[in-house]
């Protein structure tokens, strides 16, 4: 299972202002759902940051993600380790598909893949 890119989720209560403030150093905004928006670094687009008000679909929001070539063989690790699964495995309306487990440091961790 290989890593492909790791992303900071900030939890935000001004989309525009966090816009504002990260284009100042360069990101562009790459994705906009309403209740999360990603920007991203021109010309390197896995330096991203993710901006939510709320997860659409989860009980939690989660404060990273970690984007898996194989989100099964990973959802199956964390499982069969005996992990806290946050927010079961799905296959996502907006196309990805992920699932949230906590980290020992009561992080809230969103596994996530993107269709080949």
């Amino acid at each position: 299972m290989g890593i492909k890119r790791v992303v900071p989720d900030i939890r935000t209560e001004s989309f525009e202002a966090s816009r504002a403030f990260y284009e100042r150093l360069g990101f562009e905004e790459v994705m906009n759902l309403g209740w999360v928006m990603a920007l991203a670094a021109p010309g390197n687009p896995i330096a991203q940051l993710i901006f939510m008000d709320r997860d659409a679909s989860a009980p939690v929001e989660p404060d990273m993600s970690i984007e898996v070539d194989d989100v099964d063989a990973a959802y199956e690790t964390m499982r069969a380790a005996g992990a806290e699964i946050v927010h079961p495995l799905t296959d996502e309306e907006w196309g990805v598909r992920r699932f949230f487990v906590r980290d020992p440091n009561d992080r809230v961790v969103n596994v996530v893949a993107h269709p080949a």
